[in-house]
């Protein structure tokens, strides 16, 4: 079985009235780059990439620089492949777009691997603790015109409780883009709407130095919150163990991570209580067993990131069917030790339209796809609408 051929798909989606904000950035439109290989024998595979800033660089270092090494060679061992992809970029991609470009590769790979077998992806990790993941809702951003500070109060509130009616018990917010007292109203106000017995995060994108991020942490603890992500820069080692030792809420970090190499660093040195390794940033699925196993030992739990299409819901999901409890108890419903799975609640095309099948919350859960390799079926008449022409 040979790869054949290998195909990029830059897709973008203007938003139009429902642009929001993090704490850095605007986002007018959804855009990710999915990438198809099709073998001699006619299996498909699809995986995803370039999400984070422009697609464009991922899409041209797959079709310049590593499509052109796999044309014609074996398509069965994902591992193999990503290894020497990565031996062969290493001098100049450890991390970035090489390594964003990799794990669309390796992603596609481990659909066709499970396709040929006739195996979801989580069987060939080496089988599954769960059949469906604990999820929780990605909300709470800022409005287009984040500085009416009355308003925004008035509309988290809805937001917010909007979330739990749906069957959500976990509840993600974003801070960072207005003053500390003007985002800890807003965090009094979810809380307020949601009540004490549902579980809130609290997402940071990095909007703080860690002076600032120790105040808005000790803010954080009057409120119950269960994590405080991205505290500092990702680049702010020190930073992070710094708020670590002076905070009771668990510290989350990694999405803009990459590799094992990356996250080890993490956990030598007490950076984080949880780990976001991003399946199609960091490596795809061959990097992301590496990480976990890594996180394993250090105690650490891994919650993968999730931004992007559905085939990047779906990898997360066959990664976290893998994940033993953490640590291991007798009583299934310790729901501490357990991942969950991030569910961006803001309009998103690209995951809720993209997949013939599609993604239900029930009960709080999402469903792993059982079918073989991914699980899922690109919609490539959806695909070609939200295509930007090379």
């Amino acid at each position: 079985m040979l790869i054949a051929t290998i195909e990029t798909f830059i897709l973008r989606v203007p938003l139009g009235g429902k642009t929001f904000y993090s704490s850095q950035a605007k986002f007018p439109e959804r855009n990710s780059l999915l990438v198809k290989i099709t073998t001699d024998t006619g299996l498909v595979g699809w995986g995803e990439g370039g999400q984070y800033g422009p697609p464009e660089p991922v899409a041209s270092c797959i079709n310049h620089v590593l499509a052109p090494l796999l044309i014609g060679t074996e398509a069965g061992g994902p591992v193999v492949i990503s290894e020497r992809l990565y031996s062969f970029s290493r001098d100049f991609g450890q991390k970035g777009t090489y390594i964003e470009a990799i794990s669309a590769i390796d992603i596609a790979l481990w659909d066709i691997w499970g396709k040929a077998l006739g195996q979801p992806v989580h069987m060939l990790m080496g089988g599954a603790f769960r059949t469906s993941v604990h999820a929780y809702a990605t909300g709470c951003y800022y409005p287009d015109r984040p500085w009416d500070q009355e308003q925004i109060i008035a509309d988290i509130e809805v937001e917010a409780a909007s979330y739990v009616s749906s069957g959500f018990d976990i509840l993600k917010m974003k801070v960072g883009l207005l003053s500390v007292e003007q985002d800890m109203e807003r965090v009094a106000a979810v809380r307020r709407s949601i009540g004490p017995d549902i579980r809130l995060l609290v997402d940071c994108n990095h909007a703080y130095n860690a002076v600032t991020a120790i105040r808005i942490g000790r803010e954080l603890e009057k409120f119950g919150v269960h994590w405080i992500e991205e505290p500092v820069v990702p680049e702010d080692r020190a930073g992070y163990r710094r708020v670590r030792d002076a905070i009771t809420i668990p510290v989350a970090g990694g999405e803009a991570e990459f590799t094992r190499y990356g996250f080890r660093d993490l956990f030598v040195e007490g950076c984080v209580d949880v780990a976001q390794p991003d399946l199609c940033v960091c490596g795809g699925i061959s990097e992301w067993i590496k990480i976990q196993t890594l996180a394993s030992s250090f105690g650490v739990l891994v919650v993968p990131h999730v931004w992007g299409s559905g085939v990047a819901l779906a990898a997360a999901l066959q990664a976290l069917a893998t994940i033993p409890p953490l640590p291991h108890t007798a009583n299934p419903i310790v729901l501490q030790n357990e991942p969950i799975v991030e569910f961006d609640r803001k309009h998103n095309p690209l995951r809720d339209d993209l997949l013939v099948e599609n993604f239900v919350l029930e009960n709080g859960f999402l469903q792993v796809p059982q079918g073989p390799g991914l699980g899922i079926t690109v919609d490539e008449t959806v695909l070609r609408k939200y295509l930007i022409p090379a």
